[in-house]
């Protein structure tokens, strides 16, 4: 399969999938006894999708939109995170989180970028968790495909969630069904970032673009290549060896905690369904 074939099979029915994910949010958290949802808006397009689907499910009154800068964030993000708010009509709050994480910085004087940022994902959802909880609300995830099979981003901070719309498309994909659903241009035509560390990247981070990655995972995953068969399609070893180990260390992120198992029924293992308890 060359480039242009990968390229077509990554090509969503914007229309159906649309449909699909309102769907997928009004059954799930219907299902769990709600009829709101909550999540953080960073002003990225992962967050902006994941608001304009639920939007879309909920309506605008049962979607609450949280902007939780810290000190050093991106006043583009926070404007941009406005523009969603003010486009969708949501209830939103702001909350900083500087006062919330400065202290625990304070008591690591070798404290690194990365585990800064760690912190900060997680400071976050304390917020958007408990504003969850006083909102009597589902939280809805705003990871995408590639960051979860990648492993990139923070267990517990902005991978937690209760219902994830986003988490089978690629980012490529997120941003074909974005564009369809009128997410603003602003948002559609900036760099992914996470938004922890000034000047910050996913794709500097990462070191490859997003349309590379996606072209060799949908390979691996999706059309099930092995390494050898994704290095003859034209994709170099290096990269197809540093891809499939990021999905493979990484794959603790995507699943609950590991249970061994002792009795007969084991959660994880064979207890994992609704139908389990008669719903």
């Amino acid at each position: 399969m060359d480039l242009q074939q990968i390229d077509r099979k990554l090509i969503i029915d914007t229309e159906v999938t649309q449909l699909v994910l309102t769907k997928f949010l009004q059954n799930e958290i219907t299902k769990a006894g709600f009829k709101r949802a909550v999540l953080g808006l960073s002003g990225g397009i992962d967050s902006a999708l994941s608001c304009y689907l639920a939007v879309a499910a909920l309506g605008a009154e049962n979607v609450l939109a949280l902007r939780l800068p810290y000190r050093t964030s991106s006043p583009e993000s926070l404007a941009h995170a406005q523009l969603v708010i003010d486009t969708l009509g949501i209830p939103s709050e702001t909350i900083d989180i500087t006062d919330m994480v400065e202290p625990l910085f304070t008591q690591s004087p070798d404290i690194t970028p990365h585990r800064k940022g760690n912190i900060m994902a997680r400071a976050r959802m304390i917020v958007i968790y408990d504003r969850s909880a006083a909102w009597q609300g589902l939280v809805v995830g705003t990871s995408n495909k590639t960051e979860l099979l990648l492993g990139y981003g923070t267990i517990y901070g902005d991978l937690a969630s209760a219902v994830n719309p986003i988490g089978d498309l690629y980012k490529t994909q997120v941003r074909q069904l974005a564009r369809a659903m009128g997410v603003p241009e602003p948002i559609l035509q900036k760099a992914p970032s996470a938004d922890l560390i000034p000047g910050q990247t996913d794709e500097g981070d990462l070191g490859f673009s997003y349309t590379e990655v996606d072209r060799l995972l949908y390979l691996l995953v999706d059309e099930r290549y092995s390494p050898e068969e994704a290095v003859a399609a034209g994709f170099a070893r290096p990269f197809v060896n540093r891809v499939l180990e990021l999905v493979r260390r990484n794959h603790y992120k995507r699943t609950l905690p590991v249970i061994p198992k002792i009795s007969d029924r084991t959660i994880g293992h064979d207890f994992r369904y609704l139908r389990d308890w008669g719903t």
